[in-house]
């Protein structure tokens, strides 16, 4: 079986929420990644994080991604 190499975190929040909810929300997603990362054996210190943000309608969709082994190599090498 193939080892992974990449993570994705996602969460829905309302648009109209403020400012201070939304920063919270994106620290305990950090936050529940490293121990993910760290749950399965990687050490979130060798990952590389991304975010993206899709509108959908009254919400946003925030995806917080980790890659590490050859997805950070691929993920590096297109940028």
């Amino acid at each position: 079986m193939a080892k992974h190499t990449q993570a994705h975190l996602s969460r829905t929040i309302d648009k109209s929420k403020p400012t201070g909810l939304k920063d919270m929300t994106k620290r305990q997603m950090e936050y529940y990644m490293g121990a993910k990362l760290i749950e399965i054996g990687v050490d979130p210190k060798s990952a590389i994080y991304r975010w993206s943000m899709e509108v959908k309608g009254n919400n946003e969709v925030w995806t917080y991604s980790a890659y590490w082994g050859d997805s950070k190599e691929k993920l590096l090498n297109q940028e």
